[in-house]
């Protein structure tokens, strides 16, 4: 398109997709849904201790202000003008949790990443007061079991362990939310009047809000001992919540806002009960929309809110498999094993072998999550031989990616007892051929890939530009864009498919029950903290030393003996 034509775009909507990995800004036509331009910058994840996964909101909140002034220089120099900005949309890791200072602006401790598993102390000590020690004791007024993974529990473990978050809640100075919440307050003001809210996908996913009602539930604010007063006021997906207040974009509306796998399934076009996407982000997250209908899954899988697009529409909600690792092995390979340079070469190696040659990789870094919820899993790659090598080893790590979608795929297939004929995908790692071919063969159905991928932002796009007071983007099914697709048909038999999972069931089974909570009080975990064992090596190392001793007074007496003769 030429840029005397692109200065006639018409309106057009900004995306903020605020992922784990990285934040990007987007910038799409409202007629169209092309993408025009975007800008993306990746976001450090820190690891403290063993099991804890950190972000620093304060860099979240930059690399967005970055994101967006890069894009619209883009813009710029495409011809396009950026006053044709018209609304922006949000998306957002969900149930990252962060809590900050209302009178300064300031967070009051790194925001806990979702995968986080430093609450499982507190889980245990919740479950306690529960009848039955019952993880899903709430899952008909909330949709999910008692987990490390939701907003109420890394809360709970902020107010007992952060003196400065107590003295604030204390104070009247807190406010909690998840990364949305803070994104919105701080671009429309902050401490000079920023707008404290969250919509209900996000809100879902705390533990904290009743899905039926769509409020805060005072009896789960009281089981957790959360002071209802720092939760941010509950939304709908698609309404202005306030102006953005500094930047190229000020004065521009933000007026959609969906946790990042509801954005995906907007962007996927999946209006309709029993369509279904999967996400390939830093997890893996497989929703199928059952409409106005909430249905509680048999199977190990959440209910959540799937989208409420407007103040006055009906509130519509989804089965959710959620996998806690997915693109974020590839990440592991990369920085933790240095196998690759690059998360693209992960393709190459297992592309060069086109088997795992019977290794098989569990990447339970963080348990498990559906359907098995098991806290206790750890990480494990076996069916090693010498054989193996890190080709090997990056295909194991892409078919373990395969693997834990077709379990959540069954337990979907359970629950709705109609089978998906097909699987609709997005995401950063859909890009990968290798593994889009590798999913087909292990569910045995085609996967449908769209061509442009980036759907979590183009759903919180089109949440915007659909809002109230926007409405520049018309969410009429006749209305919609069609998609152009690549697919992806399965190439091996459906006997050997179910060999390869039957193997990946038994890995998964290995994997569980590794980790307990029942660490030694200081947190020694050397051989020394074994009395038995420590003892035994103490002793052993002391007899050697005298032997030793013993050996030398030996050769220096024979010396002084022979001298003597």
């Amino acid at each position: 398109m030429a840029a005397s034509d692109r200065m006639v775009l018409g309106p057009l909507v900004g995306s903020i997709d605020q992922g784990t990995s990285s934040t990007r800004f987007l910038v799409f036509n409202a007629k169209t849904a092309e993408l025009l331009s975007h800008h993306q910058v990746e976001i450090q994840q820190k690891f403290p201790k063993e099991g804890w996964v950190e972000q620093d909101p304060k860099e979240i909140l930059k690399s967005v202000h970055e994101c967006v002034e890069r894009t619209c220089e883009k813009l710029q120099q495409l011809n396009i003008d950026i006053t044709n900005i018209k609304a922006i949309g949000v998306s957002n890791q969900r149930e990252t949790t962060v809590v900050w200072d209302k009178t300064t602006g300031e967070p009051l401790y790194n925001a806990i990443v979702w995968l986080d598993l430093r609450t499982q102390s507190t889980v245990e000590r919740l479950l306690k007061r529960i009848p039955g020690k019952n993880k899903a004791f709430f899952k008909f007024r909330t949709g999910l079991p008692l987990s490390t993974y939701f907003s109420a529990v890394k809360l709970r473990w902020l107010l007992d362990n952060v003196e400065e978050i107590r003295q604030a809640v204390d104070d009247g100075r807190a406010m909690f939310g998840t990364i949305d919440s803070w994104l919105i307050w701080s671009l429309t003001g902050g401490k000079n009047g920023g707008v404290h809210c969250t919509d209900v996908t996000n809100a879902s996913r705390t533990m904290l809000f009743n899905i039926h009602s769509l409020e805060w539930d005072p009896e789960l604010c009281q089981f957790f001992d959360i002071p209802m007063e720092i939760l941010p006021k509950v939304r709908s997906s698609s309404e202005i919540y306030g102006l953005m207040k500094s930047g190229a974009l000020t004065g521009v509306p933000i007026s959609g806002c969906l946790g990042d796998q509801s954005a995906a399934l907007v962007g996927q076009m999946c209006f309709q009960d029993g369509q279904a996407k999967n996400t390939y982000g830093t997890g893996c997250f497989l929703l199928c929309n059952t409409g106005q209908k909430c249905v509680f899954s048999e199977h190990g899988l959440l209910t959540t809110i799937a989208y409420k697009l407007g103040r006055d529409k009906p509130v519509c909600y989804a089965l959710e498999g959620s996998v806690a690792i997915a693109g974020a092995v590839v990440r592991w390979l990369r920085d933790n094993l240095g196998i690759v340079k690059t998360s693209q070469e992960v393709e190459k190696l297992a592309a060069e072998v086109g088997t795992s040659y019977g290794c098989y990789f569990v990447p339970a870094f963080s348990g498990l999550y559906a359907p098995y919820w098991e806290p206790s899993a750890r990480g494990i790659i076996c069916g090693l031989t010498q054989f193996t090598n890190k080709n090997h080893i990056a295909f194991a790590a892409l078919e373990a990616v395969c693997f834990q979608t077709r379990e959540i795929l069954d337990a979907i297939n359970k629950d709705c007892g109609i089978p998906l004929n097909q699987l609709q995908v997005d995401g950063g790692m859909t890009n990968n051929k290798v593994l889009m071919q590798l999913q087909s063969d292990i569910l045995c159905i085609p996967v449908v890939k769209p061509s442009m991928p980036e759907t979590t932002a183009l759903g919180a796009a089109m949440a915007a530009g659909a809002a109230e007071g926007v409405g520049i983007w018309s969410l009429n099914p006749g209305d919609l864009t069609a998609v152009t697709c690549e697919r992806f048909e399965p190439q091996i038999n459906p006997e050997e498919s179910e060999y390869r999972y039957a193997r990946w069931k038994k890995a998964v089974l290995k994997s569980m029950g590794w980790e307990t909570s029942e660490a030694p009080s200081n947190g020694d975990t050397s051989i020394f903290c074994s009395l038995p064992l420590g003892f035994f090596i103490m002793s052993s190392m002391i007899m050697l030393i005298g032997a030793k001793y013993v050996s030398v007074i030996s050769k220096v007496g024979l010396r002084i003996e022979s001298t003597e003769d």
